[in-house]
């Protein structure tokens, strides 16, 4: 892919899970994780993230729901936060938690909550 793929989901990506996170990931580069990152930098956010036919909010409620089913704690406190740097509302983050709770199971759904309290706890009072 293109250095313009690298550039866009380096981009996405500090717009969407934040600065910190973005510097963290370039900070603790190494031979060892770099070419994975260079796959998720160039494929997964400059890529798929920024294909037009699915906004970044609904993309972000999309993605909460599958690191739920996936059983991602740490991926999803991220995701959370990121999904309301895309627009996504606490209520509607709500309703994806009870949706998890009906397709998932009560106890990835409660785990869920536990860190949407964590990641956004102005978001949930």
């Amino acid at each position: 892919m293109s250095d313009s793929a690298r550039d866009r989901g380096l981009q996405k990506r500090r717009e969407i899970l934040g600065d910190a996170h973005a510097d963290r990931v370039a900070g603790s580069l190494d031979g060892w994780s770099e070419p994975f990152q260079d796959l998720m930098v160039r494929y997964g956010w400059g890529e798929v993230w920024g294909r037009p036919e699915l906004d970044r909010r609904t993309r972000s409620l999309v993605t909460v729901a599958m690191l739920i089913a996936l059983n991602r704690p740490h991926a999803l406190k991220l995701h959370l936060a990121g999904a309301i740097n895309n627009g996504a509302s606490p209520a509607e983050l709500r309703e994806v938690l009870l949706q998890a709770a009906l397709y998932c199971g009560a106890p990835a759904a409660e785990e869920a909550i536990r860190l949407a309290r964590e990641a956004l706890p102005d978001a949930f009072g």
